[in-house]
């Protein structure tokens, strides 16, 4: 078996046999690795018999048999399917609402064409024995210019877990959102945008970064607020003294407080009454989806400290199995419980946006959808021929990161996705869109590659694995448009050629940072060249806060935990940032946001002041303030590249939600974006 055959397969199934670094230099990838990836698609190739198989699965299709059961299409165009044809052939279209049409596929070079439809849905099209969903999709996902026409709207981003309200439990929850969301649209604004409200693991509090989660499909009950269900609270407050989040002693705290919830509705009125038959409604809609990551909480919970499933018994490792099944019979209340938490959360999330919406914001929250999923979660327990098991998401070697990054995370198998009508993509992308006004996608160029690493390999051995990219677009247009959601792509960093591109086209918001935006002209672009379709940051959860970034604490942090890039000199950083603070000055100075001389290091007040302001004067759809630059914090959320020495993800606002904007540093910053961006 020649390496020349096998790197033609992996080539066949999608699999980038070369690829460049951020230098420009050309990279190969060894056989073992394309054999790992090649394996983790449901391809095997060790063997030349393997190779053999693996080939013949890949064969071109030829005929309409082989079409696969959901086919994507853009409203107003023909479809090319990818199969032969030289003759017409009669099909019969049943459109979403129940409406039959007879239309002929024709052939257009060598392949069979269905003609134009022009109602968006997925509808269902019959062609000789088979019967496929034809997804048709509008144009673009419904942008923020479809909310407010001339959009320049203003809003501001929260990391959920911080906020704080009376009777928390000391992790942040959608009760504190709706604060938020009620003072902040008060003020003008028309968003809140929020840190991943994904489902984490309920029995493994030592895991809680938002952006790993167990499941995209479900919620974090963590973040459920009763109060807004119920109306009424069984906790009592906990403010961590120091500032940071104890995710272990509050997260029992915050699942006792909902287990007394839950017994109290059990017992209740309510479970005879509307509530109780919501909840039922809920149960049904939610399927065998909600069924089986309910049992897979109770039985991690059962099964602690073993906490990764593919170390657990190899009948509890079959979610379909006897042995699950038995499992749930003899805990039938635990999985109620489980169950109960979803309802609540989902909920809670209509509650808060709710609040937005009756405070007039014009799109609300927008929620986050992660790039990925942990392997040892409740989706790659539950879905295993989802995922891409063995292989773990992450990014190729660059200047900041020489080894590369490994996230740690696992993500959907394009084969089997396609094999499936695109069912678990559909299903994340609902279950991000519902109820909010917007998403933001973490990661975007997912949609079209991602960097895969063989578990136990290094980072920088991986391979890029392209994706169905228009398939994956026109669904969530389609999506978007049916949720009346907008879309958000963050799309920072290395991209693919002519990614931006196709995000404009598909009506997708790219994210402009301003630690990014610079010209060798004038060191940082004015407002005025921030171009006019896309989001607006002065920065992100992953980047220095404005103060951290002028005091250059920043650097410091980097260097104490060797994030810095292999062989950099930390005061050759701190020298670059010294002639970086007069660029970042003189522009704001040249856009009348700032005045006088630059500003010490630790002379940060100004600076906010000024960045806030230069924010607002882009001409961005929206603009996002980060409630640590509206407090002018030098301390940013996350620091990549590490996760237990440093307090990523602990940090909670020293105020509570529904008065953060009171202070008057913050409420004069408020004023100056309210004042650029009236709400018209």
């Amino acid at each position: 078996m020649s390496d020349e055959v096998l790197r033609d397969l992996a080539r066949r199934a999608g699999i980038a046999v070369e690829w460049q670094d951020y230098a420009g230099q050309p990279h190969v990838v060894v056989p073992p690795v394309l054999r790992r990836v090649l394996a983790a698609l449901g391809l095997p190739a060790d063997t030349s018999r393997e190779l053999s198989s693996s080939r013949r699965l890949l064969t071109k299709r030829s005929s309409l048999a082989d079409l696969p059961p959901l086919v994507t299409a853009v409203a107003g165009r023909p479809t090319r399917l990818d199969v032969g044809g030289n003759e017409a052939q009669p099909a019969e279209l049943v459109l979403e609402r129940g409406d039959v049409r007879q239309v002929a596929l024709l052939p257009a070079r060598g392949r069979l064409r269905i003609p134009a439809i022009a109602e968006i849905g997925y509808h269902r099209l019959r062609v000789e024995d088979r019967e496929i969903v034809l997804a048709v999709s509008p144009a673009r996902c419904r942008s923020i210019e479809d909310v407010v026409p001339d959009a320049r709207l203003w809003g501001l981003a929260a990391q959920l877990y911080g906020l704080s309200h009376p009777g928390d439990v000391g992790i942040g929850d959608l009760a504190g959102a709706a604060d938020l969301a009620r003072v902040a649209g008060a003020k003008g604004a028309d968003a809140i945008a929020l840190s991943p409200m994904h489902a984490l693991f309920a029995a493994d509090p030592a895991r809680f970064g938002p952006y790993a989660p167990s499941s995209r499909l479900f919620l974090n009950p963590l973040h459920a607020a009763p109060e807004l269900v119920f109306g009424k609270t069984a906790h009592e407050s906990m403010t961590p003294a120091n500032g940071l989040i104890d995710w272990s002693e509050a997260s029992g705290a915050k699942y006792a407080s909902l287990r007394k919830v839950f017994d109290l509705f059990l017992d209740g009125d309510d479970w005879d009454g509307p509530i109780g038959a919501n909840f039922g409604r809920f149960r049904a809609d939610a399927g065998p989806l909600l069924y089986e990551h309910a049992c897979f909480e109770a039985l991690q919970a059962a099964r602690m400290p073993q906490r990764e499933w593919r170390s657990w018994p190899a009948d509890l490792r079959d979610p379909q199995g006897p042995a699950v099944a038995f499992f749930a019979a003899s805990h039938p209340e635990e999985i109620l419980f489980h169950q109960f938490l979803q309802w609540i959360s989902d909920r809670s999330v209509i509650a808060a946006q709710t609040v937005a919406r009756q405070a007039g914001m014009r799109i609300g929250l927008i929620g986050d959808l992660a790039v990925g999923m942990d392997p040892a979660g409740s989706h790659a327990w539950s879905r295993q021929r989802d995922i891409l098991l063995g292989l773990t998401i992450g990014a190729p070697p660059d200047l900041l990161n020489p080894r590369g990054q490994d996230w740690g995370l696992t993500g959907f198998s394009p084969r089997s996705m396609e094999e499936s009508g695109f069912a678990p993509f559909l299903a994340t992308l609902r279950a991000a869109m519902r109820h909010v006004g917007g998403i933001r996608v973490d990661h975007a160029m997912g949609l079209a590659r991602l960097w895969l690493i063989p578990e136990g390999a290094s980072p920088a051995d991986g391979a890029f694995l392209n994706y169905p990219v228009s398939d994956l677009l026109r669904l969530l247009a389609l999506e978007s448009v049916r949720h009346d959601v907008v879309v958000i792509g963050e799309d920072l960093g290395t991209v693919p050629d002519g990614f931006h591109d196709m995000l404009e086209q598909s009506g997708i918001h790219g994210m402009r940072v301003l630690w990014f935006e610079r010209d060798a002209q004038t060191g940082f672009v004015p407002p005025r060249g921030w171009g006019s379709s896309d989001v607006a940051m002065t920065s992100t959860h992953d980047l220095p806060t404005v103060a951290g970034w002028w005091k250059g604490s920043d650097i410091d942090v980097r260097h104490q935990h060797g994030r810095l890039g292999e062989g950099v000199d930390p005061d050759h950083v701190r020298k670059q940032r010294e002639q970086d603070r007069p660029r970042l000055w003189n522009a704001f100075v040249r856009e009348h946001v700032g005045e006088g001389p630059v500003p010490n290091p630790d002379d940060t007040e100004r600076v906010v002041d000024a960045a806030v302001r230069f924010i607002a004067k882009t001409e961005v759809p929206l603009s996002l303030i980060p409630l640590e630059d509206l407090l002018g914090q030098v301390e940013q959320p996350n620091l990549p590249g590490t996760v237990t020495e440093h307090p990523n993800w602990r940090r909670r606002l020293p105020v509570a939600a529904n008065v953060v904007l009171e202070d008057k540093a913050v409420a004069r910053r408020i004023d100056f974006v309210a004042t650029e961006r009236p709400r018209q």
